[in-house]
């Protein structure tokens, strides 16, 4: 059983066991959490997609940690003009922890 579930503008496909980097929640570690914004369901072969998301489904997951991708160097600069600018960037993230795919 399998779930695609939307959190932080993304999509993710996940199932029971899954551990997932999602944007950052406020959440405290060890926390649980539901995901209510199931977009489509997979149960045993039967494939059910919601308009816009399932009812009556969710996904619950446990909080595992959070913390800061690796940093990215972002270069900008303008020909001929001697203007140039050099950033790093690092997303925080959530580490959770699939706990149940809930029908």
């Amino acid at each position: 059983m399998y779930a695609i579930i939307e959190t932080g503008g993304k999509q993710y496909q996940v199932q029971a066991g899954d551990e997932l980097y999602i944007e950052k929640l406020a959440e405290e570690d060890g926390a649980e959490l539901t995901f209510d914004n199931v977009l489509a369901l997979s149960n045993d072969g039967v494939f059910t997609v919601g308009t816009p998301y399932v009812a009556g489904a969710n996904v619950s997951a446990k909080v595992l940690k959070h913390g800061k991708a690796k940093k990215i160097v972002v270069f900008t600069y303008k020909a001929k003009k001697n203007e140039k600018r050099k950033m790093g960037h690092r997303q925080p993230y959530t580490k959770v922890e699939i706990t149940a795919v809930n029908a």
